[in-house]
């Protein structure tokens, strides 16, 4: 199989590395590769099945790949209770559903048959590689009861394509992404319909695939064993909507540094969340609801805490602009949130809409010196972060190198153009208006 040469912000050996580990664990192909830079996407919308065989004492020999229809059943006989909405067991985020997916891969016979199984304990031996190495990669998605009594995913296609793009990173087994959307649309059809009852709508659950690596071998080495699982648990709402004033981030200082240009800050690891929970600690202690990532000399602003980070504001020529960081030195997260903002607000902002002024959608670097003299000069208009699990969370306050920077919040709880992307955005997600990034569950009776 042919990999396509191209420019990186990465060393040749990652970039190659990369290219490798595609070919070699699975039959997968990635239409465009997570080693480009400038426009390209690290997230596809699309990825294709190739046609890779890796070589046995020179015969060409084809591995299973990862098959959601030879899944396995076994139903819980100790069902558990669903908490109530607001209760201490929903806000511990501990609470999982009754079953779960498994799915286990080695080097030698490539994926086994996945299992939809209860929920308990993983068997880990204490040399597994993921204890030691942070090979671990996951995503987070959500399961809505729609106002239409419908269960929905959103756009869940991304969300497994990007997992795919993290396994390469870190030596995890490939596979083809459409097979772990089944599992995934299983595990909902099967725990859905008792965990979201139809008499919750506006409800939903948070989805955690991952994958580890679960090689007992403690060299450092690509790991020969994986294991892949699927969870949902019960989450109290996460929007930054109970939060009087929007929510207040602490600039980062130049200690701090969440991810660079050819690491690993666009796959969602393990490895990225870790080193940051210290920082978001002492902004919590201090007050703060997260930690506003900048990154170098010139305070480049990145995400807020794990979400996507967004400003409105006027330019010096009176133009409106939304404006967020853009994906070309794989710093930052390519968001299933941030690119259904950007793509709404590209199709229904660009022009008029109602009151609102017409914007201008910009993806670049910006920085903390060009906020704060947004603020000082009355160009700021709002400010928000984006997510899957804090959704669109309106930003009331920066603080930056001890200066206290407010930014405006026109509606009183958010801002206008912030309140209208996430109406948009709701009313997706809980069916009130039909949109070809519903993905409806077709529940089991």
């Amino acid at each position: 199989m042919a990999i396509p040469t191209v420019e990186s912000t990465t060393s040749n050996l990652t970039a190659n590395g990369i290219a490798a580990s595609v070919s070699k664990t699975a039959n997968t192909l990635l239409k465009e590769l997570p080693i480009r830079n400038g426009t390209a996407k690290f997230m596809p919308d699309t990825i294709t099945n190739g046609a890779s065989k890796p070589i046995s004492n020179g015969t060409p020999v084809t591995l299973p790949e990862l098959d959601a229809s030879l899944l396995t059943t076994t139903l819980t006989p100790n069902p558990r209770s669903v908490p109530a909405p607001g209760s201490p067991e929903e806000a511990s985020q501990k609470v999982c559903t009754d079953h779960m997916i498994q799915a286990r891969w080695t080097a030698t016979s490539g994926w086994n048959a996945p299992s939809l199984q209860p929920y308990g304990p993983l068997s880990l031996m204490p040399t597994a590689s993921v204890l030691h190495y942070a090979t671990e990669c996951f995503e987070g998605m959500k399961l809505y009861r729609g106002y239409d009594g419908k269960l929905r995913l959103f756009r869940p296609q991304l969300n497994c394509n990007r997992m795919l793009v993290s396994t390469n990173r870190i030596a995890l087994p490939a596979f083809p992404p459409a097979e772990l959307l089944k599992l995934i649309v299983k595990l909902c059809a099967t725990d859905g319909p008792k965990w979201l009852p139809k008499d919750r709508p506006g409800s939903f659950l948070y989805i955690r695939p991952t994958m580890i690596a679960s090689d007992s071998a403690l060299g450092v080495q690509r790991p020969k064993e994986a294991l892949l699982f699927v969870i949902m648990a019960c989450f109290p709402p996460m929007d930054g909507s109970a939060t009087p004033g929007g929510m207040k981030l602490l600039a980062s200082r130049d200690d701090m540094i969440r991810a660079w240009p050819g690491g690993f800050g666009y796959a969602k690891v393990g490895a990225n969340y870790g080193p940051s929970l210290v920082a978001q600690g002492e902004a919590r202690a201090q007050g703060f609801d997260q930690i506003l990532w900048l990154f170098g000399d010139h305070c480049s602003v990145t995400e807020a805490g794990a979400s996507n980070f967004f400003v409105v504001w006027k330019t010096k020529e009176g133009k409106t602009q939304l404006v967020t960081a853009p994906l070309g030195e794989r710093i930052i997260l390519d968001g299933v949130t941030r690119r259904s903002v950007l793509e709404l607000s590209r199709t229904r902002l660009e022009k008029r809409c109602g009151e609102l002024a017409p914007i201008e959608v910009v993806e670049r670097k910006f920085d903390m010196f060009e906020i704060e003299e947004a603020v000082r000069e009355g160009r700021m208009i709002e400010s928000f972060a984006a997510g899957t699990a804090f959704f669109i969370a309106p930003v009331g306050l920066i603080n930056f190198r001890g200066k206290e920077l407010k930014i405006p919040m026109s509606e009183g709880d958010a801002g206008a153009y912030t309140k209208v992307i996430k109406n948009w955005l709701k009313n997706i997600m809980w069916g009130k208006e039909q949109h070809e990034w519903g993905y409806v569950i077709e529940e089991s009776e």
